[in-house]
């Protein structure tokens, strides 16, 4: 797969979701961490403007994040230290069916909210190539969140209007990637639930960087939050105040053979 033929649902709106989007909660690497050393040597592909590579930062030695778009690496977190050669992360645009890195280089593969746009038979190839021996894959996604309290209805009506531009690969994601032939042997994991305590400004923010959302105005010329923006606004409740959004949080651990 060349550079250009990524499936690329988010560079348009790249700063939106660097802006919008939840950070994982730190029980998700923690369970990661159990079975991976800290001195290890972890590669993110399909890592947008660093959500993950927080998490990853904080418990592994060195995080080498990969993104096929360039606008989402601009938007990235690390990118000036990685400029600069400072600190643990560093980054490159590559896709995530091909990577720079050695044979055997890392033990860990860290990839979320991503394998559902890769080519997972080359992906997970490239898994078995830059893993050492007993190192891990973990990949996870999140599907829709809970509605809040209050507003079930809007939240439901604002779905409705963006449902036709999901994408084949997101009902992977809310099936939480039950149908893929993973490579490796599966590790144990418990449930873990992604939550958020945003403003409404921040949810707003949050529909506007689905990609369903960019595919409906880019198809109708409507823009699907502001089309339900009163609405949402009502069942939000005061401007000010603070809700919790909750995400189901998919978990696949697996380990390579010594």
């Amino acid at each position: 797969m060349s550079q250009n033929a990524f499936k690329d649902h988010f560079s348009a709106i790249a700063g939106a979701y660097a802006a919008a989007r939840p950070e994982y909660p730190p029980a998700l690497f923690e369970q990661i961490a159990r079975h991976v050393p800290a001195q290890a040597r972890v590669w993110e592909p399909g890592c947008g403007s660093g959500q993950a590579t927080r998490g990853l930062a904080a418990h592994f030695a060195q995080v080498h994040a990969t993104d096929p778009s360039a606008q989402q690496i601009e938007q990235h977190w690390a990118r000036e230290a990685a400029m600069r050669g400072d600190g643990p992360v560093s980054l490159a645009i590559e896709p995530g069916e091909r990577t720079e890195l050695a044979d055997g280089s890392v033990q860990l593969v860290a990839v979320a909210q991503a394998v559902h746009w890769f080519d997972r038979e080359r992906f997970f190839a490239e898994c078995d190539r830059v893993l050492a021996p007993g190192g891990v894959l973990a990949a996870w996604a999140y599907g829709d969140f809970l509605a809040p309290e209050g507003m079930v209805e809007a939240v439901a009506a604002f779905r409705f209007q963006i449902d036709e531009y999901w994408q084949r690969e997101n009902a992977e994601v809310r099936d939480g990637y039950t149908g893929y032939a993973w490579p490796f042997a599966a590790l144990p994991t418990t449930p873990v639930w992604l939550e958020a305590q945003w403003g409404l400004g921040r949810f707003l923010g949050y529909l506007n960087s689905l990609s369903a959302s960019e595919r409906c105005r880019a198809a109708t010329g409507d823009d699907p939050v502001a089309m339900h923006r009163t609405a949402l606004t009502q069942a939000w409740g005061m401007a000010e105040d603070v809700r919790t959004i909750q995400w189901p949080l998919h978990l696949h651990l697996r380990r390579k053979a010594e």
